[in-house]
C-alpha cells in the first residue's frame, strides 16, 4: 500500500476512536465497571501504546517513550513486553488524565507519520501498522460494550446516544437452509488483512446440516424465558447450571422486568424490549441452553463458515441489534439474514488452533495463540464492530460465561 494511503487509513482510525469518546465526560472515560471492561480512557491509550511500542521502539533512531511508566500502565497482557498494572486496577488510573492521553495520542500520531515518510522499509513497518490499525478497530467495538457495561449500572440509565432507536415492526419467520455432507475449505485464502488465528486454509469435512435463516429473537428467547428455561436444569451443561444457580440469573444482563413488562438496557437508553429484535448479550451458556430447549444446536464454526460463504453484505455499524426485514413472501426463498452487522454469533467450537497454525515469533505472538484454551469461538460481527474489520473468517472468541459482548444466537440442526 502507497505510504500516502496507509497514513490516510491510520488517521481515519484513529480519528474514529476519538469520535467514540467525545459524547463522554472525563468521569465516563475514566470508570472501570468490572474487571472484564476497562476504562474509555485505557482504551484511548493502549491503543496509542501499540504503535509507540511495537512500531516506533523498533524503527526510530532516537526512540524516546511519551513516558516511560506508559510502558507498564498500558500494557494489555504482552508478557514478553515486561510488566503490566493489573487488569482489575485500570479504573484506579485516576493519572495520567484524559487530557494527558489526547496529548499521547497526538504525538504517537506525529511521530508514526515521521516514520513512513522517513522509513526505507516499508513493507515490515507497513504490516505492523496495518495490524495496529485493526487491533485498534477491535478496542473500538470493546469501547462500546464496554462502555454499555458501566452505563448500565447507572441508576439514571444514561443514553450514549440521543437519538431515538430506530423502531422495527416485523421480522421474517425462521427457516432452515439445507447443506449436504462434504468438504469444506475453512481459514483465510490470502489477499486482505487477516489476524494469524484465521490460517492456514484447511480442508474440514462437515456432515449434513441446516442453519436457521436468521438470528434468534427476542420474542423466541423471551418463551424460553416463560417456560422456565433458566429453572429447568436439564437444559443446561452443568458448569453452566452451576452459573445460573451461583448469580441468580433468570433473563439476559441488560433485560428489566417491571410494571411496564419487559425493557431493554441499549445504549439509547432503556427501551421497551422489541420483540423482533436479535437477542443479544447472551453467554454461551444461555445459547447452549436456548438451543436445547428449541429442539435444535449450535453451529460448528466450520458449518457457519460454510453456509456463509459468498455472502457479501458485511452490514453497517450501529449501536443496537436491527430485526431482519423480509423482502420475500415465502420464508423458504429467504437466503441467510443477519450473518454479520447484528450480534456475534456463538459456535458450539472450542477455540483453537487450526492444522499448522504458527504463532509469530516474539511478543507480537501472544496476540492470538495463548488465549487458545477454555474459550469458544462466535462468527459473523455485531452492531459495534466498525466498518472495514468484518470478514468471513473472523475468528471472535469469549469464554462461555462472557455476555457483555453483543452475541446472540443462530441455531443450527
Amino acid at each position: 500500500m502507497p505510504t500516502d494511503d496507509l497514513l490516510t487509513d491510520y488517521r481515519r482510525v484513529r480519528a474514529e476512536t476519538l469520535a467514540l469518546a467525545e459524547p463522554l465526560s472525563e468521569e465516563d472515560c475514566c470508570v472501570q465497571s468490572m474487571a472484564d471492561a476497562s476504562p474509555v480512557k485505557w482504551h484511548l491509550a493502549h491503543t496509542t501504546w501499540f504503535f509507540e511500542t511495537f512500531i516506533l521502539e523498533r524503527n526510530e533512531r532516537d526512540f524516546r517513550p511519551f513516558h516511560p511508566a506508559f510502558r507498564v500502565l498500558f500494557n494489555s497482557y504482552y508478557n514478553g513486553i515486561g510488566e503490566k498494572h493489573p487488569r482489575p486496577q485500570r479504573g484506579m488510573l485516576t493519572r495520567p488524565s484524559l487530557g494527558d492521553v489526547r496529548a499521547y495520542r497526538h504525538q504517537v500520531d506525529e511521530r508514526i507519520a515521521l516514520l513512513l515518510e522517513a522509513s526505507d522499509e516499508q513493507a515490515g513497518i507497513a504490516q505492523l501498522i496495518e495490524m495496529g490499525m485493526h487491533h485498534e478497530q477491535q478496542h473500538q467495538e470493546l469501547i462500546l460494550t464496554d462502555l454499555k457495561h458501566l452505563l448500565s449500572l447507572n441508576p439514571l440509565l444514561p443514553a450514549y446516544c440521543a437519538r431515538p432507536l430506530p423502531g422495527t415492526s416485523y421480522a421474517e419467520p425462521l427457516a432452515w437452509r439445507a447443506h449436504d455432507a462434504g468438504l469444506a475449505e475453512i481459514g483465510h485464502a490470502g489477499g486482505g488483512f487477516c489476524f494469524d488465528n484465521e490460517t492456514p486454509r484447511h480442508r474440514q469435512f462437515v456432515e449434513a446440516f441446516s442453519l436457521a435463516s436468521r438470528l434468534s429473537s427476542n420474542g423466541e428467547y423471551l418463551a424460553f424465558i416463560e417456560d422456565g428455561g433458566y429453572a429447568n436444569p436439564a437444559l443446561w451443561l452443568s458448569e453452566g447450571w452451576d452459573w445460573v444457580r451461583a448469580n441468580g440469573i433468570a433473563h439476559p444482563i441488560y433485560w428489566r422486568h417491571g410494571d411496564a413488562g419487559w425493557r431493554e438496557f441499549t445504549l439509547h437508553g432503556l427501551q421497551p424490549l422489541d420483540l423482533n429484535r436479535p437477542v443479544t448479550h447472551i453467554s454461551y451458556f444461555e445459547a447452549d441452553a436456548f438451543a436445547r430447549w428449541s429442539g435444535a444446536r449450535l453451529p460448528t464454526e466450520a458449518e457457519w463458515e460454510h453456509a456463509s460463504c459468498g455472502a457479501t453484505d458485511f452490514g453497517l455499524s450501529s449501536l443496537h441489534p436491527s430485526a431482519h426485514i423480509g423482502a420475500h413472501a415465502d420464508a423458504s426463498a429467504t437466503p441467510l439474514s443477519q450473518l454479520f452487522g447484528e450480534c456475534w454469533q456463538w459456535t458450539q467450537s472450542s477455540y483453537m488452533p487450526y492444522p499448522g497454525y504458527r504463532a509469530a515469533e516474539g511478543a507480537i505472538g501472544e496476540y492470538n495463540g495463548k488465549f487458545m484454551c477454555n474459550q469458544y469461538v462466535l462468527r459473523g460481527s455485531s452492531c459495534a464492530t466498525p466498518q472495514g474489520h468484518t470478514r468471513l473468517t473472523y475468528r471472535n472468541f469469549f469464554p462461555a460465561s462472557a455476555r457483555w459482548q453483543f452475541s446472540g444466537i443462530r441455531l443450527a440442526r
